[in-house]
């Protein structure tokens, strides 16, 4: 099935020497899970990059189908105990209930057999005076027996599994400490209990899986929140569509047999199946799901509309213009699971000193108990099995991947996705912002105010000329002459960032943009069109600041950021943007190159940078700053060189986006300095025996549970 282009065909993409699918797994819990997996498929030949989420429960595998096929590689990732499934919004839903219902199951199982385990410890432990008969208290034993062991090994089995994996994998983790504790406190009490020893552990084992199960689900809960704005991607995209046959009549298809060119229908209230533009006459879109913006839109006819976004109000017909990996919709999902699989120095710093911590903890956990035999032998194995319990590094594993998986779920609902491994990082230690001006601070719709003819070619012509010229393409200026009907076709068109575009319309060459570029004339505001040695025509556009630039930018100042403007426009409209926003010193007429020494500079002031573009000539400084932000209705080699896209028009997004980062920062250090805190506490007071094993359940519990609800506090209060 893995191997069928039918099948997966809708859920892979190309990228450089081969392709590419994010699968859901159902056995992935810890970031020692996460590590084996890595590990094991990039050992594999023909796999060109691999990575595990511990957090979202999502693999992506990148390989080269004319080494190896994708059926062979999710083989090895199932012999190792991890069953894959195509990461679609069903099937998704249908594996999240069935995991929801068996972790269920086995709390109910642990919760019940923990309570009545308990009840017959507390009477065992209540015989301080040994009064109890033999026979009675073997009673005791042998039935918290058969109550513990279902507990044991089926409520405990997915840290069995888990530890056996570790094993396989020549690794040693968190379900190695898990288990062991459960498996040696069990065993230990089943010898005691038949030679009839003092002492029985029946009440640690139980309670440790109990409270353990607690919180992994809770993990989960977070886990879900994570990653849900990826499933409410997948589940936008309907199952059927109404497509027009040939005769016009409408009929039911599968959504993966619609091709470019068909025709739809799409009900009031019912998803766009596919990218396409509007045919007949008007509709109001609902884009919620892909911006973050909550009004309607209203589409006019010609207008695009995109997989994912809900017809409102009327049935509307689509042509459709993109089909499955190549929707909006399908991109927007891989950039969240890229965002949300990828890892920071920090997070694989943290996985790095959990693992040594665990072998620094069984060798501390050999001496401690060889200390106690000579000391007091009684007490020397509850010390070990209270000590392997309390000490272990759940919490440091969860402190950063739990808090980096829901900061990224909350800026992917509001409308912004991260890109990169440690945007958020850096985003959190911005002190300067520098904007371009058209499409980013701009509305982003320029219009033609006059048209001036410089020779006699007439301003009808020049603008039929200039707009088959900008034909296409998705530069701001472009939407000035998207109104004007051109009957001419130009080629060999070509973009030269920071100055225009050049083209052959009926075998003569033309340029439009700078004076200087187009006109070869002195530099002025307007836009010219030209043969490179004298002008034809000029025009003059007008711009406006968007909505919310204002709002926009003095949030941005009560966070301490200091507002710059750089533009490759003229220095009149850049002034007047710069005195509408109150923005000093603007920088006009920059090309790509000035853009990024600009950037430079500020860097090596000590500044850390911020650029927000959305052009072509942005891709440089977009790449050379040290965190960019693309517009997504920008340049594709825009939003390829940021490290976050907002998906909607607002740049409220963006002080909104600054805030959250700050706060994940915050809450990565609260969780770290928890969790080391506590295991510095915890284990001599474990050593020295001051803790039980019951207890120590509960500490260790207790904690991985702080550092999860503390990061799902991320999830809350994200502001509009």
């Amino acid at each position: 099935m893995w191997d069928r282009e039918d099948v997966v065909g809708g859920h892979t993409r190309d990228i450089a020497g081969g392709r590419e699918i994010t699968v859901l797994t159902d056995g992935m819990r810890c970031a020692a899970c996460a590590w084996l997996i890595d590990r094991a498929l990039q050992r594999q030949p023909g796999v060109l990059d691999a990575g595990a989420n511990a957090v979202t429960g999502r693999i992506r595998i990148g390989w080269d189908p004319a080494r190896t096929t994708l059926s062979a590689l999710l083989a090895k990732l199932a012999a190792l105990g991890y069953r894959p499934f195509l990461a679609s919004g069903e099937e998704s839903e249908r594996q999240r209930r069935r995991e929801r219902n068996r972790w269920l199951v086995r709390i109910g199982l642990a919760g019940l057999g923990s309570m009545q385990a308990m009840m017959l410890a507390e009477a065992l432990y209540l015989d301080t005076a040994n009064q109890m008969s033999i026979p009675t208290r073997d009673f005791f034993r042998w039935v918290t027996f058969l109550v513990s062991t279902p507990v044991v090994f089926y409520s405990g089995w997915p840290f069995i599994s888990g530890m056996w994996h570790e094993w396989r994998g020549r690794r040693l983790g968190m379900d190695t400490l898990i288990a062991s504790a459960t498996l040696l406190a069990y065993a230990a009490s089943v010898i005691e209990t038949i030679r009839g020893g003092p002492h029985v552990w029946y009440d640690a084992a139980v309670m440790f899986v109990f409270l353990l199960l607690v919180a992994r689900m809770l993990e989960q809960r977070g886990r879900n929140i994570a990653s849900a704005q990826v499933d409410a991607l997948a589940r936008a995209r309907p199952t059927l569509a109404t497509r027009e046959g040939a005769d016009g009549q409408p009929e039911q298809v599968p959504v993966n047999a619609l091709q470019v060119g068909d025709i739809v229908r799409v009900a009031a209230g019912e998803p766009m199946p596919a990218d396409g533009t509007v045919l007949d006459h008007a509709a109001a879109v609902d884009e919620s799901l892909l911006t973050g913006e909550s009004t309607p839109v209203s589409k006019a006819v010609g207008d695009a509309v995109f997989a994912g976004s809900y017809c409102r109000e009327t049935t509307a017909r689509m042509r459709i213009s993109a089909i499955g990996a190549q929707t909006r919709l399908s991109q927007l999902t891989r950039l969240v699971e890229r965002a949300q699989g990828e890892r920071p120095p920090l997070a694989r710093t943290a996985d790095r000193i959990a693992s040594w911590f665990v072998a620094a903890l069984l060798l501390v956990a050999a001496v401690v108990y060889a200390g106690w035999r000579v000391y007091d032998p009684s007490r020397a194995f509850e010390v070990l099995l209270a000590l392997l319990v309390v000490s272990c590094p759940c919490a440091l594993s969860l402190a950063i991947p739990a808090a980096l998986a829901t900061a990224h779920g909350a800026l992917a609902r509001m409308g912004v996705l991260a890109l990169r491994p440690g945007a958020l990082d850096t985003l959190a230690r911005v002190d300067h912002v520098v904007f371009d001006k058209t499409g980013t601070l701009s509305d982003g719709q320029p219009a033609i105010e006059r048209v001036e003819s410089l020779t006699e070619v007439s301003a009808d012509t020049a603008l039929q000329i200039a707009a088959a010229l900008e034909q296409g393409s998705r530069h701001p200026i472009a939407r000035a002459f998207d109104p004007v009907t051109s009957p001419l076709i130009a080629q060999q068109v070509r973009s030269v960032p920071g100055q225009g575009v050049t083209g052959m319309i009926d075998g003569r060459e033309w340029r439009l943009g700078r004076a200087g570029f187009a006109a070869g004339s002195t530099d002025d505001e307007a836009v010219w069109l030209g043969d490179g040695q004298r002008g034809i025509a000029r025009f003059h556009l007008r711009e406006r600041p968007r909505d919310d630039a204002g709002e926009a930018l003095a949030a941005l100042r009560a966070q301490g950021l200091t507002i710059g403007l750089c533009s490759g426009d003229a220095p009149q409209p850049v002034q007047r943007f710069a005195d509408a926003l109150a923005i000093a010193q603007p920088l006009a007429r920059q090309t790509p190159e000035q853009k990024l020494a600009h950037a430079r500079a500020l860097q090596l002031d000590g500044h850390v940078v911020a650029m927000v573009g959305d052009g072509l000539n942005d891709a440089p400084v977009l790449a050379g700053a040290d965190v960019s932000l693309a517009m997504a209705d920008g340049a594709a080699l825009a939003q390829r060189a940021a490290d976050l896209v907002i998906t909607g028009g607002s740049l409220q997004r963006i002080p909104q986006a600054i805030e959250l980062a700050r706060r994940t920062r915050s809450i990565i250090r609260q969780n770290l300095a928890w969790a080391i805190g506590y295991n510095l506490l915890a284990l001599p007071l474990a050593a020295a025996g001051m803790v039980t094993p019951w207890i120590a359940a509960l500490g260790m519990a207790l904690s991985s549970l702080l550092v999860t609800l503390n990061a799902l506090r991320l999830a809350r209060g994200v502001r509009r």
